[in-house]
């Protein structure tokens, strides 16, 4: 990335922190269109934004405009504003290099279409001596400037490989031999650039080096994708071999590849358009399209790409609508062929290919062989540049047969996951995730809910038109109405289904069709919490399902190639919202109850094990555990809510309390008192004194925290309450929450000024010192609050010099450091009057005194 300023001095104003680079070429590369804040919050921090991200991001849009006023003093001010959902930069085309580039190469593609070969060679080589290496390689990138990036990288193969043709066309092919030489050798299985190599050659006199390249480009091919060039390279290598003349002539070496190849005789005229109609609710795709296209526009004669993802991802819509995009790649026709029937079946072999003829209109009695198939298409299709869209491929063997008999188009198929042997022909994959926020903006309304709702119909479009088919028929509901009633988990699937039992027959119909061993499997990750998830996890919830341990990575494997799993790029794995939603009802309808209960209870057991380890590892996937916890937060809160459901009150009571001191240090209010209410439920119908009086002491905390004084000093004489009722046989368990509930009522005391009170019920805390060192700790602070509120420095000296040896001891950092600030207060370091902190990140005002 380069910024310039303005004005005949010069300067480079490039931003040097890569967040703020981050924001800018997200707005450059969608310059003169809103970027919502959805999508630039996604493009700097993915699935996983900071609580703080809105605010972060205003931090660094107001530093771009500072940079945008010192760049251009008299029109900075107008580059960058604020638009709803979020930011347009207004710039002139010619002040971006990247307008300028792809304005040049379209110029120059019409002028090669038109036989303008000088126009076409010119506008290609000034497009490309923009190119000054890969897209914005000094920028951390996002989902869309990945696929930004990745599209520009085929639209310069193609600008080179257009202006190489065009230049070959004008008889240079003396001065191109040594750039064809060094692209071939950085794309070795590029087929166009080794064409043009073997044409160069030829007509300098060197048909033994033209022969050579050929060799060489299928040798690789074979080696590392065991396949053969296309027929177009294969027949040039024919015509050197016999010495054809006619190649000498820049004419007639030009038209060796061109899609205006002579026709076959006796077959249908082309072009054959053969395409859904354009969808007017599709939205959301741009990125996906744009790459798409790209791709499409550059692929050679038996190229493939394929567009995977979950079903009702929207990737038949998408690749309809990638076809219209690249019609002027196509001249010759563009048709889709759907491989599954109306009924559910599957065509394939012969069957497939018959079902491919029929969609390019192919009339009377078919041949019945696939040989005698594969070559009537193959004579169909030869000499044109057509698109072929294969709709709902099953598997890599139904896929195979097709791509041999459409080996002269080039193809562009779907299917769910990516089904096994995909790699071995040679596709080139492009996944489909969910949708943002933003498309259900538009899809829906610009409102909170539309976003919302997004969320709770997991991104599918399939879904999303559900919920505008809803609104449409309910004119008095609202989007939030709608989100009301999508909520709930258990219900969702259920209203989705009235509002379209289409969605919902798309989502069955994928766990219908997979193998027996897969949809056991997927049943019982319905037990797993929403959210990502590790193979450890999986193994919990699948317990005796795999044979053998080493089988949950082969399962996990086999559910992602049948399109009902995701495996995230950064690791572990995902279920799909909608699809959890209906593993959970499989496995509530198809397994009897100890299944889920079973796997349910070894999930918590693991997860509970995973939190008490966080509490003393110093990072966790490379994470400190604070911030793995704030990852993993929901769905801990998930298992404890199912375990709940479920009546699993050990493992209940376990996870609330391996969650408490995360819920503390992130004050964590909302899933706080959430998970330790259903906690403490558990904790009474199991009867367990000692955890109740843990749990009510915590609940009192988090009251106190919130402000609820009144709640917090019942909830702690609760607490006391029950450690007398645990009885002395559980005295070692229940008193260190003796201690810490009557740290609370002193903390209530102080509250209210009342120092007497807190200096009273500091007495029964003396008379019994606790055992354990947490204990101990609260008993040192507010002693040494009191301390500090009775005007005792030295005393408040000595308990938070206590406070810092037995945090020391906890090897906790967050207790250390809060009694560090009050040994640096006191001895004079920091001196405000009007606060206090009377606990680890919590301030109270003082009154003024005299």
């Amino acid at each position: 990335m380069e910024v310039r300023s303005a004005g005949p001095d010069v300067r480079v104003l490039t931003p040097r922190a890569a967040k703020v680079r981050v924001v800018l070429a997200t707005l450059l590369v969608r310059v003169n269109e809103v970027v919502s804040v959805d999508s630039l919050i996604d493009e700097l921090w993915g699935e996983h934004p900071p609580r703080t991200a809105m605010t972060t991001l205003q931090v660094y849009i107001s530093q771009l405009r500072k940079m945008l006023r010192d760049a251009d003093p008299q029109g900075g001010d107008e580059l960058l504003l604020t638009r709803s959902p979020g930011y347009l930069f207004r710039l002139d085309p010619g002040q971006l290099d990247l307008s300028v580039f792809e304005d040049l190469h379209a110029r120059g593609r019409e002028a090669l279409a038109a036989g303008d070969h000088a126009g076409a060679a010119e506008l290609q080589h000034r497009a490309l001596a923009l190119w000054r290496g890969p897209l914005l390689s000094d920028t951390p990138h996002g989902s869309l400037l990945d696929s930004m990036a990745v599209r520009l990288s085929e639209v310069r193969t193609g600008a080179l490989e257009q202006r190489v043709r065009a230049e070959l066309q004008l008889g240079r092919h003396q001065e191109l031999l040594g750039e064809l030489r060094a692209l071939t050798a950085e794309l070795p299985m590029h087929e166009e650039f080794h064409a043009h190599l073997m044409v160069a050659l030829y007509r300098t006199g060197r048909q033994a080096d033209a022969l050579g390249t050929f060799a060489t480009l299928r040798r690789t091919l074979v080696d590392d994708l065991a396949i053969e060039p296309g027929r177009q390279i294969q027949q040039l290598h024919s015509r050197i071999l016999t010495g054809d003349p006619a190649l000498l002539r820049p004419s007639a070496a030009a038209a060796a590849g061109a899609s205006a190849a002579a026709r076959a005789p006796g077959l249908p005229d082309l072009p054959v358009i053969e395409l859904p109609q354009p969808d007017p609710l599709f939205t959301g795709r741009d990125a996906e399209l744009g790459e798409l296209a790209a791709r499409l526009e550059g692929a050679q004669a038996g190229g493939c790409v394929l567009i995977s993802g979950p079903a009702g991802a929207g990737k038949t819509a998408l690749a309809a609508a990638a076809a219209q995009r690249a019609a002027a790649a196509f001249p010759d026709g563009r048709v889709l062929v759907r491989l599954r029937t109306g009924t559910g079946a599957r065509p394939a072999g012969a069957d497939a290919l018959a079902a491919a003829l029929r969609a390019f209109g192919t009339t009377g009695t078919l041949p019945k062989t696939e040989d005698e198939l594969t070559a009537l298409l193959l004579r169909l299709t030869e000499g044109r540049r057509i698109l072929l869209v294969l709709d709902d491929v099953a598997s890599a063997a139904q896929l195979r047969p097709l791509l041999a008999a459409a080996a002269h188009c080039v193809v562009l198929a779907t299917c769910r996951g990516l089904p096994r042997g995909m790699a071995a022909l040679g596709v080139q994959a492009v996944p489909l995730g969910p949708l943002g926020p933003a498309a259900g903006r538009a899809l829906l309304a610009d409102d909170e809910a539309s976003a919302e709702l997004t969320e709770l119909c997991g991104g599918l479009p399939l879904a999303l038109r559900a919920v505008a088919a809803q609104l449409a028929s309910h004119p008095r509901w609202t989007t939030a109405t709608l989100a009301d009633r999508l909520r709930a988990p258990q219900s969702r699937l259920t209203e989705l289904r009235a509002a379209d039992e289409e969605c919902y027959g798309v989502l069955r119909a994928a766990y219908a069709e997979a193998a027996e061993a897969d949809r056991a499997a997927f049943r019982l990750l319905g037990a797993v919490p929403a959210g990502p998830f590790s193979a450890r996890t999986a193994a919990a919830a699948l317990g005796p399902v795999p044979a053998r341990p080493a089988d949950t990575g082969e399962s996990l494997e086999s559910l992602v190639a049948a399109g009902l799993l995701l495996a995230l790029p950064e690791g572990g794995y995902r279920l799909p919202e909608l699809l959890g939603l209906l593993a959970a009802e499989r496995l509530a309808e198809e397994e009897p109850a100890t299944v889920a209960h079973e796997a349910t209870a070894r999930l918590c057991e693991v997860l509970a094990g995973e939190l008490e380890a966080a509490q003393h590892a110093g990072h966790l996937d490379g994470l400190h555990p604070l911030q793995w916890f704030e990852l993993r937060g929901p769905e801990l809160t998930d298992a404890l809510v199912r375990a709940h459901r479920a009546g699993l009150w050990p493992q209940t009571v376990r996870l609330a309390d391996g969650m408490s001191p995360f819920l503390e240090a992130l004050a964590s209010w909302e899933l706080w008192e959430r998970c330790h209410t259903a906690a403490l439920d558990a904790a009474r119908r199991l009867g367990d004194a000692a955890a109740e009086a843990r749990l009510l002491r915590s609940l009192g905390d988090l009251a106190w925290q919130c402000r609820r004084l009144a709640e917090a000093g019942d909830h702690y004489r609760q607490a006391l309450r029950a450690v007398e009722s645990a009885g002395p046989g559980a005295a070692a368990e229940t008193a260190p929450e003796r201690v810490r509930a009557l740290a609370g009522l002193v903390d209530l005391q102080l509250d209210e000024g009342e120092l007497a009170g807190a200096a009273q019920l500091l007495d029964p805390m003396l008379d019994e010192v606790p055992q354990d060192v947490r204990g101990r700790w609260e008993l040192s602070r507010v002693q040494g609050l009191l301390a500090v509120e009775t005007r005792v420095p030295g005393a408040a000296e000595t308990h938070f010099r206590q406070c810092l040896t037995l945090a020391s001891a906890l090897g906790d950092r967050r207790l250390e450091s809060y009694a560090r600030r009050w040994l640096n207060r006191l001895d004079g370091g920091e001196h405000r009057a009007d606060w206090s902190e009377v606990r680890p990140g919590v301030w109270r005002a003082r009154a003024a005194t005299g």
